[in-house]
């Protein structure tokens, strides 16, 4: 193991009543580190069910089956209910994560991570969002719908880890862009479709690493009026022109020779690929303005930092997902917080060990509220416990993840079926069963052709077979920028754009 990241582990591991607790090498690989953290990670299953407080109707990813106790967004936030009232003493002839988890099963918890939204009861992960629909890890977005990792973007759809950006549609990694179809890895570019690695483009189609370019086709200079003719023919709401257009932009990266795949901008000694305006990382993947950490992806502002992901803020952190903070060791979904070990939930807390749901709290393990000099000697206590059962230096298990594997980020990252899941003594889901007679066959191929009621229909997807529907602010959008009803679910969707970024 390279001694450089021995020294961050020295570095990162605690120091309780004056004694640093070294934090031991991992015993799982970088990838299979992630994979256990995003089985942490509930993003787009969703469910409607009741808040175990009041019986009120709410939408949350815990499904009604799940054995949490959930409560609506205003009443977990209230001051109806004290985290400390479901504190448990610790029992040193048990483990460690077996007691984690009968804790998990009795502190209530929130429906959803999505916090100052308006008009936008269907995002996860979220914060600031206005009249969107089904963005998840996505920060102050407007009229924005199927997304994931937008920041700052407008009527976008269908595109993930875009920031800035307006009139957006089948998108990925773009930033400040406008009026942009089929876009990936561009800047500043403009009233174009099918762009790959592009910067300051402006009306064109099929083109492959222009540089402040305008009026081109598949990287020729065309005219004005040829440019418009073009545009026009494939991106007139019909379903057999736009894919007649897919197939021949696919064809042309294909045998683009320059095509790049690992996109390092302003960064200097990193690895990994999506790394924007940073320094010093290993194995990073979608990280921004960060330095000094490994293992890491989706998020920005980390320092001296290791496998952590989906952050905005972290520093001196370690095998943590969700966060905002400092000093994170083994936590989830914490933030605004400092010095917390395997911590859940926790906000505005400093100084806390192995608790859940806790606000502005300090000194407290498992949810017991100690004094100063009591903390100190029970985490001590517990630590060299965890160390004799071989669970410090760990994150949570699968078997405890508060969802099914199938649900998770897990399964979208590294893909198990039911069997293999079961056999590893992981947590399933049977999918619902979804049908209607209102099903139809044949959709329209253009989009003139649809008519707002069209949004009542049940339809099938073409690959998975998983219905859906198109809601009223989706067609709307297919009408204003000209395109046709989607074939595909919104999650085959997003698994069919989440393959081709991970396949460069």
């Amino acid at each position: 193991m390279d001694q450089s990241f021995l020294q961050f582990l020295d570095n990162v591991s605690p120091v309780i009543g004056g004694k640093k607790y070294l934090i031991p090498p991992p015993k799982l690989s970088p990838l299979e580190r992630k994979q256990r953290r995003l089985t942490y990670r509930n993003e787009n299953m969703l469910y409607k069910r009741v808040s175990s407080l009041s019986g009120e109707s709410i939408i949350s990813f815990f499904d009604k089956e799940s054995p949490f106790v959930v409560y609506s967004h205003d009443e977990w936030w209230s001051e109806k209910w004290d985290p400390l009232n479901y504190g448990m003493s610790y029992d040193f002839g048990r483990g460690f994560f077996e007691q984690f988890y009968e804790l998990q099963l009795r502190v209530p918890r929130a429906p959803l991570v999505n916090n100052k939204a308006d008009n936008s009861p269907y995002c996860n992960f979220a914060d600031g969002n206005r009249n969107c629909h089904m963005v998840t890890s996505a920060n102050w977005n407007q009229d924005s719908y199927y997304g994931f990792c937008l920041v700052s973007c407008r009527d976008t759809m269908d595109s993930l880890w875009c920031t800035e950006s307006e009139l957006m549609y089948e998108c990925s990694d773009c930033r400040n862009c406008y009026h942009l179809l089929f876009g990936r890895h561009c800047q500043n570019s403009s009233d174009s479709a099918f762009l790959y690695d592009c910067i300051g483009v402006k009306n064109s189609l099929f083109c492959v690493g222009l540089r402040n370019a305008e009026y081109h086709i598949f990287n020729k200079p065309v005219s004005k009026d040829e440019f418009q003719k073009a545009y026009n023919y494939y991106i007139c709401g019909s379903y057999s022109r736009l894919e007649e257009a897919k197939n021949m932009y696919h064809a042309f990266l294909t045998r683009y020779q320059n095509t790049r795949s690992t996109f390092h901008i302003a960064s200097e000694n990193v690895s990994g690929n999506n790394i924007w305006n940073s320094r010093n990382i290993v194995d990073g993947s979608d990280v921004y303005d960060s330095q000094d950490s490994y293992f890491l992806h989706d998020g920005l502002k980390a320092k001296d930092c290791s496998d952590i992901c989906f952050f905005d803020g972290a520093e001196l952190s370690y095998e943590s997902t969700s966060l905002i903070g400092y000093g994170y060791r083994f936590t989830n979904y914490c933030r605004d917080s400092y010095d917390l070990l395997y911590c859940d939930s926790c906000y505005s807390s400093k100084n806390c060990f192995g608790s859940i749901g806790l606000r502005n709290k300090e000194f407290c393990i498992f949810n017991v509220q100690y004094s100063e000099h009591e903390y100190y000697e029970i985490v001590s206590r517990i630590i060299e416990s965890m160390h004799l059962r071989g669970e410090w230096g760990e994150f949570f298990p699968v078997q405890h993840s508060l969802f099914s594997y199938n649900e998770t980020l897990a399964y979208v990252h590294f893909p198990l079926d039911k069997a293999d899941t079961l056999s590893r003594g992981w947590k399933w889901k049977e999918p619902e069963s979804l049908r209607s007679e209102t099903n139809i066959e044949i959709i329209p191929d253009s989009i003139a052709e649809v008519a707002p009621s069209f949004c009542t229909t049940l339809l099938s997807c073409a690959v998975s077979g998983k219905p859906y529907k198109i809601i009223p602010q989706e067609l709307r959008f297919y009408q204003t920028m000209n395109l046709p009803i989607p074939r595909l679910c919104p999650d085959q969707r997003q698994r069919e754009r989440m393959a081709r970024r991970d396949g460069g």
